[in-house]
């Protein structure tokens, strides 16, 4: 299905107060690997140690609770637990997450690292503009304890606002001879009882490259988000209030009324008058729209269209597709991330900055958006960019939530903008998407991620040449597969399920 980015179709959920942040249900999504840098503050290591007490830079939501302040273990985690400050951080990871002794924490990359030897960097650092500003803290050539020769990079993102917590991996090797090889990705509350850790991701043995993840509570907000473009710079700038009235109330906006302050909107007096509507408190301000008798926040906004909030290299001012000049409202993906705070505005896997390019044409009246399939829908709105109705985020056939790096017939071109290159949907391709190996390529150890209903018959890896040298039977409930033996090379992965063969292409590195 193709997402129309001319047309929005918008549903409210109206409630008289919000409750949004009493939540302590998450979500867990693959999403794009992107690695943000600026400015950093290092932090002097040493091996198993909180840091001090290190300011966020905002209000951060964690499991209902609002944080500015938190501490960093040199083992690869963030705790708001600020008693940990400057204490002795835990090593020993051997149970799974639930079961662990730290709580009130994030697991970016949990594993027992040595940090004494001044190898690498622990960093921290404050990144974009508010209110949409990131924290950001960078694990970089971390050695491993017992193994210091392999090191860890990875990073771990605290959303202001939206309260995401992101976890990007550029390259995590296993030390097989010291603590099991165990490491961990998840977040935990400040009881325990409540825990969360994306696919082959809890206590085990893993590696991983370019892999990102993220933990995001459902958004049940009452709230209508109305941001537009400051354009002379002071933090004031006019709003449509027919534009708020349709999206309260899109049957009766005639009847919707819109107020200065809630005893105003509950007194039912003071509504505000004509079409037009000049913030009175800078960048931001909170009004009351009165609609079926139910009062609804509007949050109006005024921000700097010059800041490219996403890091996505397409300009905030052109990030309102619909063009009614609220950039809030504007969600191609529908994963409740407005475009111009989104870096994959379409949500197909990959980065819009590398999807926002353009063809050169004889002049410069000539550049325009690439638009592989002649839809009239850019590549980077596009969800189908290729046009061969498979989803381009379908066409990741290896699996590794990336289809860039899927070229099924070795022409150099991505199998995402090939429109000849289209496996058919049918239940094998279905099923070989329920069924995913990771990471690719790999140093050490592959994990199988079976979401599907059937149980795995058999698993066989052959070389390039067709010669088997591994064999697995009945092996559904195998997670983690030794591939340290292997060669460096391609090799061929095949997956008896359900009748079905399922073929994957692996990298040994």
């Amino acid at each position: 299905m193709k997402n129309n980015y001319l047309t929005k179709i918008h549903v409210l959920f109206l409630f008289v107060i919000n409750f949004g942040f009493s939540q302590t249900n998450y979500t867990v999504s693959a999403i794009p690997h992107q690695i943000y840098t600026s400015t950093a503050t290092p932090i002097t290591t040493s091996d198993d140690l909180h840091s001090g007490v290190i300011p966020i830079g905002f209000d951060f939501n964690y499991f209902g609770n609002n944080f500015n302040q938190l501490t960093i273990s040199t083992n690869g985690y963030v705790s708001f637990n600020l008693n940990l400050a400057s204490t002795f951080s835990e090593w020993n990871l051997n149970a799974q997450i639930s079961q662990l002794n730290i709580k009130n924490s994030i697991f970016a990359c949990y594993h027992d690292m040595y940090n004494s030897n001044q190898t690498g960097s622990l960093t921290y650092s404050l990144v974009g503009y508010a209110p949409y500003r990131k924290f950001v803290v960078l694990f970089e050539n971390q050695p491993h304890f017992s193994c210091t020769q392999l090191k860890s990079t990875f990073q771990l993102i605290l959303y202001e606002t939206f309260n995401f917590i992101d976890v990007q991996i550029v390259d995590k090797p296993v030390c097989s001879t010291w603590n099991g090889g165990n490491a961990l990705i998840g977040i935990i509350n400040e009881s325990g009882s409540i825990s969360y850790t994306p696919p082959g991701r809890n206590t085990g043995v893993w590696t991983a490259s370019e892999e990102g993840w993220r933990f995001a509570r459902p958004n049940v907000s009452s709230v209508y988000y109305y941001t537009v473009c400051d354009n002379d710079l002071d933090g004031f700038e006019s709003f449509n209030l027919d534009l708020i009235k349709e999206a309260i109330d899109s049957n009766l906006p005639q009847n919707v009324t819109i107020h200065e302050t809630l005893s105003d909107a509950a007194t039912g007096v003071n509504a505000l008058p004509g079409t037009n509507y000049i913030n009175i408190n800078p960048y931001n301000q909170t009004l009351y729209a009165v609609g079926g008798g139910t009062i609804t926040e509007v949050e109006i906004s005024v921000v700097d269209c010059a800041n490219d909030y996403d890091s996505d290299s397409v300009s905030t001012d052109l990030e309102d597709v619909n063009g009614d000049g609220n950039l809030a409202n504007d969600d191609t993906d529908g994963d409740g991330i407005p475009d111009f705070l989104d870096n994959d505005d379409d949500g197909d896997m990959v980065l819009t900055e590398f999807e926002y390019v353009f063809d050169s044409g004889r002049s410069s009246d000539d550049i325009t958006n690439v638009d592989t399939d002649l839809d009239g829908i850019p590549n980077y709105l596009d969800n189908d960019d290729d046009g061969d109705g498979i989803l381009t985020i379908d066409e990741d056939y290896n699996g590794n939530n990336n289809p860039m790096d899927d070229d099924t017939n070795s022409n150099g071109i991505a199998d995402f903008l090939e429109e000849s290159v289209a496996l058919s949907l049918t239940d094998e391709s279905q099923l070989k998407r329920a069924i995913s190996i990771y990471p690719n390529p790999a140093n050490n150890v592959i994990n199988i991620n079976n979401l599907s209903t059937f149980s795995i018959d058999n698993f066989k890896i052959f070389t390039i040449n067709g010669s088997l040298i591994k064999e697995l039977k009945n092996s559904d409930s195998y997670q983690n597969i030794d591939v340290s033996q292997l060669q460096s090379g391609v090799y061929f992965i095949s997956i008896e399920v359900n009748n079905q063969k399922l073929n994957y292409k692996f990298i040994k590195n």
